[in-house]
């Protein structure tokens, strides 16, 4: 394994340009997975107009607008990590709305967002027209592992002392949950790209050894 480092304005044209590259049947379908102190919501959006100068349409997703309601999501209390890891983000609905569309065989009809948090209730947006060699970035944490339909995937990794160090202070009850992950699920073993970001302003990325 080589860990290379490389600035953040380098490593968005690197991905890019990798992303771009990668023709798929259908649209290609790509995870930026990450805790929110690692930023893949931002990530996401800066791949935007560098996949569309390359001629790639895009829409970005964020998991965020794919959360189940709260009378689900918070049964367990506000602050539960257990239910936080398992349950969330309503997955069926990515599947449903946006991956499965997004698919060789499906309808190019996406749904950028399926449910209001903060209102708790349908977002009510319309649905958007995404055409084959398009690019569909879902954006998140806890994306992996879960069997959704992913044609690439990004993984942000922090360790875990930085993870806790960076994570808002409201959010530190979430830290258990991003333990499991690592844990459980150990994305940065399997994600197409791993990149470190203990420090945003110094990315590394996490690259496979030579065989042996």
């Amino acid at each position: 394994m080589r860990v290379r480092p490389i600035t953040p304005e380098r490593l968005v044209a690197e991905l890019a340009d990798r992303l771009a590259g990668t023709a798929v049947p259908g649209r290609l379908r790509v995870a930026i997975d990450g805790p929110p102190a690692a930023g893949p919501d931002a990530l996401a959006a800066a791949l935007v107009d560098p996949l569309r100068a390359a001629g790639r349409p895009v829409l970005h997703v964020l998991a965020a607008d794919f959360l189940r309601p709260a009378s689900v999501r918070l049964e367990l209390g506000r602050t539960n990590p257990d239910a936080y890891y398992e349950g969330w983000v309503d997955e069926a609905g990515l599947r449903r709305e946006v991956l499965d569309p997004a698919a060789a065989d499906g309808s190019g009809r996406l749904l950028p967002s399926l449910w209001d948090a903060v209102t708790d209730r349908a977002s009510r947006a319309g649905y958007v027209e995404l055409p084959a060699g398009g690019v569909v970035l879902v954006s998140g944490s806890l994306l992996l592992g879960g069997g959704l339909p992913f044609d690439a995937t990004v993984h942000l990794e922090l360790s875990p002392a930085a993870l806790a160090r960076r994570t808002d202070p409201e959010l530190r009850w979430t830290l258990p949950a991003f333990a499991r992950y690592a844990d459980e699920v150990a994305p940065a073993s399997f994600a197409d790209v791993v990149v470190r970001v203990d420090d945003p302003r110094h990315p590394a990325v996490v690259e496979p050894g030579e065989p042996g």
